[in-house]
């Protein structure tokens, strides 16, 4: 019997995963927002603006019609600040029984909603039970690349996230699952507050030292904020937490560490954006971030200063010359 699954989403994650479930065995149809570059996918069987160099196979269906894009299982890989309107244009177009994986990544800036609860919050309470998030360590280029790749599948309802890993694992994806829904999605949106400033670490010219102690200290400010919003601090142990943040911290394929390179070496935020059609989902983050951590009074000093570098011009020499003169405490 035909498989089939719709991703809605043709930026490279979506695109990576499209190209993964079809190597799978889906039919998959790929929503692509713009016109233009569906019409160009099909045509040329590669997306040459978000993933160039990778063929998509036969089983890969792209339109830019929406309601052409809807099956049973959907992954949603649109960037977070367009999930609730492609949520809320999908709402009416949804089979009844219809599962929902969120493949996105981030808090929505305005209400600091979790993907899930945006998820929730457009498609009513009766999607809990059908709703899971995919997250963890994942390049798009080397999942499409078919390297080994490890992730979590995390949802409330056991069962779906059980049936979900045996239903999405491949030779190349491995799928753990969880049910720390608030862990997963916090550590995936706040590890890329941490690799942009990895990322401006490195555009200083600093070394592995000050690398290390960012990355350890910012798992520590990661864990409080899931932690304290309900989420459990073995999950930031994990690959949702740990792993997706010294891949993002560490690889040359972070677009969230491009970023952050670029302000190291002295441009404008406005440039660094300006360079790749990539959405570096940190900075939108940051704002929202630093707002969930004054709700729940937690203590993020390295997000603080990334909030002043992005949004008020703070140098980032002296953002991290004020991290070093913070008072002394126990770890």
């Amino acid at each position: 019997m035909t498989r089939s699954v719709a991703v809605v989403g043709g930026g490279s994650w979506g695109t990576a995963l499209a190209i993964v479930l079809a190597r799978h065995g889906y039919e998959v149809a790929l929503w692509v927002y713009e016109p233009e570059l569906a019409q160009a996918m099909a045509t040329e069987r590669e997306n040459r603006v978000y993933l160039p160099g990778f063929a998509l196979p036969p089983g890969i269906r792209p339109t830019a019609a929406l309601e052409a894009a809807v099956a049973p299982l959907l992954v949603i890989a649109v960037p977070s600040h367009a999930l609730r309107a492609t949520l809320t244009r999908l709402r009416p177009l949804l089979p009844p029984a219809a599962e929902v994986v969120l493949a996105t990544k981030g808090l929505e800036e305005e209400t600091l909603l979790r993907v899930s609860e945006v998820a929730e919050a457009v498609l009513g309470d009766g999607i809990r039970p059908r709703l899971a998030t995919l997250s963890g360590p994942t390049f798009a280029r080397e999942v499409a690349a078919g390297d080994p790749t490890a992730v979590l599948i995390a949802a409330r309802d056991a069962a779906l996230a059980a049936s979900l890993q045996q239903r999405l694992a491949s030779p190349t994806l491995r799928l753990y699952t969880s049910g720390d829904v608030i862990g997963v999605e916090l550590a995936a949106s706040l590890k890329n507050v941490i690799a942009i400033a990895a990322g401006i670490c490195q555009g200083l010219g600093l070394g592995s030292n000050t690398r290390a102690a960012l990355i350890a200290r910012g798992l520590a400010e990661m864990s409080r904020l899931a932690t304290a919003a309900g989420g459990q601090a073995e999950t930031l142990a994990g690959l949702a937490g740990l792993g997706d943040l010294v891949l993002t911290c560490t690889g040359e394929l972070s677009r969230n560490r491009a970023l952050g390179i670029a302000l190291g070496q002295g441009r404008s935020l406005a440039e660094a954006q300006a360079s790749t059609p990539m959405v570096a989902e940190g900075v939108r983050t940051t704002a929202a971030a630093l707002r969930l951590a004054e709700r729940w009074g937690v203590e993020m000093p390295i997000l603080r200063q990334m909030h002043r570098v992005l949004f008020q011009q703070q140098p980032p020499r002296q953002a991290v010359a004020e991290l070093m003169q913070r008072s002394l405490k126990p770890e």
